[in-house]
């Protein structure tokens, strides 16, 4: 085994490993190798075969290549002007989730005294959490009516029409958490 693929697999399960909160002992035994085996592996100092490493890919719940490419950072710091903004009307809509995960949606509004802003249905069946942070949050959604103080959530169909609205003269902040239903096939 290359010295670089050795020492990304090394780097790779101990990282994993310490995520999962395991010992090395309980890692082998998950995966079914003498825990001086895993030792090895993660000294740098092994060459595995195939089926070994297969076995411990399958032990931390990830892919081979996850498990043999370079390790990736455990964190990753966003500066506020790299984060995706819209602008609807007088609301400031700010994403809080740099990078993408599948079926979750997290934003930030900002909207001026007065401000309204008609909310996209999405998906049937999914569901939206909406939280007041500052001021007051005028929620709408088939009909009905809430106002949001700040700490109060309001929790709906994300499927049907909705708007925000700040019925106040100071300006408001809302969190808006959508979990989007699967798409139909």
């Amino acid at each position: 085994m290359d010295d670089e693929v050795a020492a990304h697999l090394a780097d790779n399960m101990r990282q994993l490993r310490e995520a999962h909160g395991l010992t090395q002992q309980q890692v082998a035994k998950r995966a079914g190798i003498p825990r001086p085996t895993w030792a090895n592996l993660e000294s740098g100092g092994a060459n595995p075969t195939l089926s070994v490493l297969l076995k411990v890919a399958r032990a931390l719940s990830v892919s081979l290549e996850e498990l043999l490419g370079p390790p990736r950072p455990s964190a990753k710091f966003y500066r506020a002007d790299q984060l995706f903004v819209r602008k609807r009307g007088a609301v400031m809509v700010r994403r809080l989730l740099p990078e993408g995960l599948a079926g979750l949606d997290i934003e930030r509004m900002e909207l001026s005294p007065g401000a309204r802003m008609t909310g996209v249905p999405h998906t049937a069946g999914t569901r939206e959490y909406l939280t007041c942070e500052r001021g007051k949050v005028e929620l709408t959604e088939s009909g009905e009516r809430w106002l949001l103080e700040p700490g109060d959530v309001v929790v709906f169909r994300g499927d049907q029409k909705h708007g925000y609205h700040n019925p106040g003269r100071a300006p408001a902040v809302a969190y808006s958490v959508v979990a989007l239903a699967p798409a139909a096939r």
